[in-house]
């Protein structure tokens, strides 16, 4: 039932029958157990799912928006995506200039990414499924304890303007999964559950240790700054925000991949 919900909430499905596919396969994941750098110190379970194994691209969102006019530049409402939403575009219906159609597709809210993945009868992964797989390199489903592997995402967080590159190009790891690092950010369904700003470090909810040099206090790995920064960069930002070099990619249940 949850997941004809999601595919009501897709208008292309509804008006007009017919869903979008990747450019790529999904991966399957293998549930384990793995302690992330916040929220607890003990180890937490992680399900079986599916993940795409490349990120959107531009082309795979411009069918997206040609069948879906809500999610189109002109006709987004800003509740759900502010200014920046599909800026690079040239209109509604065209990449801008330069952008190539295999490149992943950036400058998109989080309502919309997650609003793409419900009408594949799919959704966004949840932060510890992210982090679950982001944290494996070519030969070990776990390598953040490999030195080269943590300077490798350190390197790509120095290197500027790869969100136009080609889905692909980086390295295919354990999982037969590509991009998680070295092309751009991504949403997660629930990027904010962990760093929560508030209007004053005196919230009552949330974890006042998360803000500025406080933060490593909560943290499990305080060498894992490249983690650091990815949680960082989650606590940063609202769902309507476009982000040039923020993307996403979709997951799937186990057992869902026929809808």
């Amino acid at each position: 039932m949850k997941n004809l919900i999601r595919l009501a909430l897709c208008f292309g499905i509804l008006f007009h029958g017919q869903t979008y596919s990747q450019s790529g396969s999904m991966a399957r994941v293998q549930g384990g157990e793995f302690i992330p750098l916040y929220g607890t110190r003990t180890e937490v379970p992680v399900g079986d799912f599916l993940m795409d194994v490349y990120p959107v691209t531009n082309a795979e969102f411009l069918q997206f928006v040609k069948e879906n006019e809500r999610w189109r530049r002109s006709q987004v409402k800003k509740l759900f995506a502010d200014e920046n939403y599909l800026r690079p575009w040239k209109n509604d219906l065209s990449l801008g200039e330069g952008m190539l159609p295999n490149a992943p597709a950036t400058n998109i809210s989080w309502y919309a990414a997650k609003n793409y993945c419900e009408c594949q009868g799919k959704r966004l992964p949840t932060i510890d499924e992210w982090e679950y797989v982001a944290m494996a390199n070519e030969k070990l489903p776990d390598a953040r304890t490999e030195g080269s592997y943590n300077q490798y995402i350190l390197s790509w967080y120095e290197t500027p303007n790869t969100s136009g590159n080609p889905v692909g190009r980086t390295f295919k790891n354990y999982w037969g999964i590509y991009d998680l690092h070295g092309l751009v950010w991504e949403w997660t369904l629930d990027f904010n559950s962990v760093m929560i700003g508030g209007e004053s470090r005196n919230d009552s909810t949330g974890d006042n240790k998360l803000f500025c040099g406080a933060a490593a206090v909560g943290a499990t790995d305080l060498m894992n700054y490249a983690a650091f920064m990815r949680y960082a960069f989650r606590g940063s930002i609202k769902a309507q925000y476009a982000v040039k070099n923020l993307g996403f990619r979709c997951v799937q249940d186990i057992g869902n991949q026929n809808l």
